[in-house]
């Protein structure tokens, strides 16, 4: 008997459930005098009104807040995310103090939406020179805050509902979420090694022909293209680009040439702009980043350039989203320029000696992870490294980890036995394709040298107890 009123109360309040958004039943469901789980069960069931939206699913997770989460835990020594652990150059830090400590007081004001009138100006003047044509500072050139913003912006401002996007593989992570969000399909093609024993280089990394031209076709908005690249090092050669590039006027296609890492580029590689080949500045939306450019990644300046009609659909966003940028970081920002353009192709310039600086922290590093018996992949250029890391299995006890992917499984334990910390590659993959990066690790070198020679001992030290 007390079953067959159960049932019935189930079904009852199955039934309220159901219809709970009836104004009249909503009351009831909410009174005093009903039974407490029938309340108990309508909120429940109008917690869905609240989930996270459908665009947003799958994307809720982040290798970066999950890795920073271990370093703060564990406190290993972070080689894994990519920011310098030294000081930015003096002169640009001076800048931001003087700008806030300013007679002016409109620098600690809001600015131009669209970017500071000064450090519009000296983008303006730094990629007229660079790229051999006159840019219009205020309708080719959008501030943003970070590369982050101008590559959301991007992929926001030119996507429509099954639009398709082109991603090389391994992809910074947000290439990905940011084009499903609005409504695009991701296409995937892979770099692959074209060695696998010996000295292996970013360059042995690449594309394959064929492949690439399948995947143009009439629904492809466009292609994202990171040179130099991150995490492989890839400086992508004039050659590998013009074939890109061909495709895109082929198809009508859009180009969105991610160069944050612009000037970390080892000699004798040579950065090619993708906006500087042939009929190519007219569809191509180029990203920078003062983070990168400057050593300052916590200043969060990016911007955009390209041509006026294509920077139109990112101003809609960005107006939109963000509006504006910090006056006084964009003042300093400007201010750097201006002092590197007065010495632009010497020495003593940041863009040039940050490249001659980083060169001998990239070869130790390749040295001792070569010693420790890893595989590294020589980058041409950026600040990060790949090692293949399968020669180490039998030391390291992936069963204490229980992700899915080996990478995740290797850089935790590491994480949390000995105490060096890099990032899973795998998270740099489609869904599809995460087994390719499974066998390596992403490490950066942008490190002091006495952070790098610790790391070195440390791994070591582990090999030799091992």
């Amino acid at each position: 008997m007390v079953n067959i009123k159960q049932r019935v109360h189930s079904i009852f309040f199955i039934f309220i459930v159901m219809l709970s958004r009836v104004p009249l039943l909503k009351a009831a469901a909410t009174a005093q005098p009903l039974n407490n789980s029938l309340g108990s069960i309508y909120k429940l069931a109008t917690m869905s009104k609240f989930d996270l939206p459908d665009r947003f699913i799958g994307n809720d997770k982040s290798v970066w807040v999950e890795y920073i989460g271990l370093a703060l835990k564990y406190k290993p020594l972070n080689l894994g995310q990519g920011f310098p652990d030294f000081h930015a150059p003096e002169n640009v830090r001076k800048a931001l103090a003087a700008t806030t400590l300013s007679d002016n007081p409109l620098l600690n004001q809001y600015t131009r939406g669209f970017g500071h009138p000064r450090l519009i100006n000296a983008i303006a003047k730094l990629y007229s020179k660079v790229l051999n044509r006159t840019l219009d500072a205020n309708n080719e050139i959008l501030v943003t805050s970070g590369a982050y913003e101008a590559l959301y912006a991007t992929l926001q401002g030119h996507t429509s509902p099954g639009d398709e996007w082109i991603i090389i593989e391994p992809f910074f992570d947000c290439y990905e979420p940011m084009i499903r969000m609005a409504g695009g399909v991701p296409k995937f093609i892979a770099l692959k090694p074209t060695k696998t024993s010996g000295k292996i280089s970013s360059g042995d990394w690449v594309y394959d022909k064929k492949e690439m031209a399948s995947l143009f076709n009439e629904k492809t908005k466009g292609i994202i293209v990171n040179t130099p690249h991150n995490p492989v090092g890839k400086v992508f050669t004039r050659e590998e680009l013009e074939f890109i590039a061909d495709l895109a006027k082929k198809w009508n296609v859009l180009v969105v040439s991610d160069e944050v890492y612009e000037w970390m580029v080892y000699k004798p590689y040579e950065h090619i702009r993708m906006a500087t080949l042939p009929d190519m500045y007219e569809r191509t939306i180029t990203i920078g980043s003062a983070g990168k450019t400057f050593s300052v990644t916590g200043w969060k300046i990016g911007w955009a350039y390209g041509p006026a009609n294509l920077l139109k659909n990112l101003q809609v966003v960005h107006q939109n989203t963000v509006y504006t940028c910090s006056t006084p970081i964009q003042e300093a920002v400007a201010i750097g320029f201006e002092e590197e353009l007065k010495r632009f192709g010497q020495p003593d310039c940041y863009f040039t000696s940050l490249a001659a600086e980083l060169l001998p922290k990239r070869d130790y590093m390749a040295k001792f992870l070569t010693e420790v018996g890893m595989s590294p992949t020589i980058p041409e250029g950026g600040y990060f490294m790949v090692a293949n890391w399968t020669a180490l299995e039998n030391k390291v006890k992936l069963n204490e980890e229980t992700d899915k992917y080996k990478d995740y499984r290797f850089t935790k334990w590491m994480t949390k036995n000995v105490g060096v910390q890099g990032i899973p590659p795998s998270a740099f993959y489609s869904e599809e394709h995460k087994h390719l990066g499974e066998d390596n690790v992403r490490y950066c070198f942008i490190k002091k040298d006495e952070n790098l020679k610790k790391a070195a001992e440390t791994l070591m030290k582990w090999k030799s107890q091992q």
